[in-house]
């Protein structure tokens, strides 16, 4: 009697996974504006807190590898054919991405605001467009134009203070200077992604990419280390490293990942605008920091500027 009663199927129907996904997307990419804003909030706290910042970067990558592993082991080795062939340039990804980056926008902290350095950071979709004129001879039209004009008047206002005569003597804050050297290579890295895409899972590029960024910051933490800047083990040691490794750098990278795939990159690149906002609005509540008239008018200029560009003809 049992084989004559029919069986509910347990296959999940792809339509609905895809809704399922479609309704998360908004949620998972918010979480991980979210956390990539947190980063710049917890490095800050870090360099109050005498954590060096290629040691801070160091172990943050080393920490998240281990922690990865075990889920992208298995893939690392079925595409061995491919990271034998392709490993040099995707090392020289993370290099670029994942150690640089990150290392330069920690010791920009050191000397910079939390707010300062998100709002310049907050340039590297104007960045990204220009490169990409250069290097892969995108068409720029007169909206994309506006809005790179737009968007550098606003990193120029933050670099300035506000004050016009510091632009007149060229003086560069050395916080920011470090951090429009990050974005830049962030820039390239975004640009050479795009002309030579991976032959591999996200996943799987993500942790070659975090071991790239860890061999390029070998020596200059050996550096670092012998300049006496060792890494204090303290309760603030104790959780900034975990946070970092697990949130700003394994779970936003997995969830912007999963809400590109559901509402592709026009949408998902609109996300990437919450990064400022809510990089200004913890600094001033966790850190005390001031919000300046300059702050908030660089942030519409940039943030227009980035709208500016990403809006497509219709």
């Amino acid at each position: 009697m049992g084989r004559d009663c029919p069986r509910t199927s347990r296959r999940k129907d792809p339509r609905m996974t895809r809704r399922s996904l479609l309704g998360a997307a908004p949620v998972l990419l918010s979480l991980a504006a979210f956390f990539w804003a947190t980063n710049a909030i917890v490095g800050k706290i870090a360099a109050q807190s005498g954590i060096p910042p290629i040691g801070f970067a160091f172990w943050r990558w080393a920490l998240a590898i281990v922690l990865i592993l075990p889920l992208t082991g298995r893939s690392l080795w079925e595409h061995r054919a491919v990271l034998r062939r392709d490993g040099p340039f995707l090392l020289l990804l993370g290099a670029l991405s994942a150690g640089a980056y990150n290392a330069l926008m920690y010791a920009a902290l050191a000397t910079s605001t939390a707010i300062n350095v998100s709002l310049v950071g907050a340039s590297m979709p104007i960045m990204m467009v220009v490169l990409a004129r250069l290097v892969l001879k995108d068409r720029l039209g007169k909206r994309q134009m506006a809005g790179i004009a737009l968007s550098f008047l606003g990193v120029l206002l933050v670099v300035a203070q506000g004050d016009l005569q510091v632009l007149a003597s060229l003086t560069l804050h050395e916080g920011d200077a470090l951090m429009l050297l990050a974005t830049f290579l962030w820039s390239v890295f975004s640009v050479l992604l795009r002309r030579h895409p991976p032959a591999v899972p996200a996943t799987t590029f993500l942790t070659v990419q975090m071991v790239g960024g860890l061999l390029i910051l070998v020596p200059f933490y050996a550096w670092e280390i012998l300049a006496g800047r060792t890494m204090p083990l303290d309760a603030t040691t104790a959780w900034v490293l975990p946070y970092t490794a697990v949130f700003p750098a394994l779970l936003a990278f997995l969830f912007w990942n999963k809400g590109l795939a559901a509402v592709g990159p026009g949408v998902a690149g609109l996300y990437s605008n919450l990064i400022p906002v809510l990089t200004a609005v913890m600094a001033v509540g966790l850190l005390g920091e001031t919000l300046s008239w300059f702050h908030a008018c660089a942030m519409v200029l940039i943030l227009g500027g980035i709208a500016l560009v990403s809006r497509r003809p219709r």
